[in-house]
């Protein structure tokens, strides 16, 4: 009995150690890649290698970085199917874009405004996740996605009928109508003409900044408590509810976190240029976050960020075929989508990569040599 209890602490030991290496390994993976493709960005950009134009989708990598790791949360931690992620990003773009306008009457420092900027898109976009999480979490596979669908089209259609100004100071509001006496310079939101005007703060370093809180808070959800319960009802949705675990509570967590890191990216992206429109944040886009989250590997953070950098990168490297961006990436998911629930293709690729893959020694004790039997009868 006493070797069956120290047989089960040593394997629970083991298990712990083994989570352990993997997030290090994750965790390490991920930050040198951000950290590595920043310093070689820099660089490159001293030396004077890297045009104009790809210097301005610096910070839209970023963005798209922090987003599809976002969405990983829900898709691959939580596994679920969203499709309202532009959405999240709409409400903390323009929500973190009328913030920097407000504030910046009376805040000069910039990195200030917008480090305020980004957390109260946060804030906003955490909200709207709640509001939307409570009714539709309770719904699975398509429904669930339709319903995501449909909420990024209805915020992307209310903010085209938003306006707000700002007159003598004060902020103004309005629907359906443009802002009477209201001079066009201190007009922040106009309707389906989006936001103009807005002061351009964002940065690389801060697209970094956004890039590594997001991960590190994906990473340590993932590894936490919490997350492996989301990950254990995400595995066995029954067997979960039947030792106690609250499904409900455990999803809208992950949904709420996955919409404000969102939000913040939203905040970053709608900051980088001086006019956005609402059309920016159509089922297209929500379409391309997902394409690189399954690109880079359903649950796989690092994965996601070579994807969203390559998917970024690729379009402005080939400009001339910019209009079959969307059919690239249809084609590039149904094709991943296929090999990935293929079982013939699967076993076909594990063959293939166990021949590839080099074979760990075994440093551990090896098994007892057996006697022989003339020994044995000694």
């Amino acid at each position: 009995m006493a070797e069956r209890i120290l047989k089960n602490i040593s394997l629970r030991g083991l298990k712990n150690a083994v989570k352990g290496n993997d997030y290090r390994k994750e965790a390490t993976i991920s930050y040198g890649i951000l950290i590595g493709g920043y310093i070689l960005m820099q660089l490159l950009i001293a030396a004077g290698l890297i045009g104009h134009n790809l210097q301005g989708q610096l910070v839209p990598i970023c963005v798209y970085i922090s987003l599809a790791v976002s969405l990983n949360l829900v898709v691959g931690i939580s596994g679920e199917l969203s499709l309202g992620h532009a959405g999240f990003m709409a409400v903390g773009a323009f929500s973190g874009i009328l913030v920097s306008r407000v504030i910046g009457q009376g805040i000069s420092f910039e990195p200030a405004v917008v480090l305020i900027s980004m957390l109260f898109a946060a804030l906003m976009a955490s909200i709207a996740g709640f509001i939307i999480g409570i009714p539709i979490l309770g719904l699975r596979g398509d429904y669930l996605a339709i319903v995501t669908l449909a909420f990024g089209e209805i915020i992307r259609n209310i903010m085209n009928v938003l306006y707000f100004g700002l007159d003598n100071g004060k902020l103004k509001f309005a629907f359906n109508h443009t802002i009477d006496g209201i001079d066009s310079n201190d007009r922040i939101i106009t309707g389906a003409i989006g936001a103009t005007g807005t002061k351009t703060m964002a940065t690389f370093t801060w697209g970094l900044v956004l890039c590594l809180f997001t991960v590190f808070i994906v990473l340590n959800l993932k590894n936490s408590k919490q997350g492996r319960a989301i990950m254990s009802i995400r595995d066995n949705r029954i067997a979960g509810e039947s030792i106690g675990l609250d499904v409900r509570k455990y999803k809208l967590m992950a949904f709420i976190v996955s919409s404000a890191l969102a939000g913040m990216a939203g905040c970053l992206f709608g900051l980088n240029y001086s006019t956005l429109v609402p059309m920016k944040f159509n089922f297209n886009t929500s379409v391309l976050i997902l394409v690189f989250v399954v690109l880079g590997g359903v649950g796989n953070i690092w994965g996601g960020i070579i994807a969203a950098a390559l998917l970024t990168i690729l379009p402005e490297t080939f400009r001339q075929f910019a209009d079959y961006r969307m059919l690239t990436y249809a084609v590039v998911l149904i094709l991943v989508m296929i090999g990935t629930y293929n079982p013939a293709i699967k076993s076909r690729v594990a063959a293939v990569w166990s021949k590839v893959k080099p074979k760990k020694k075994n440093k551990g004790p090896g098994k007892p040599k057996k006697k022989k039997a003339g020994k044995e009868a000694a």
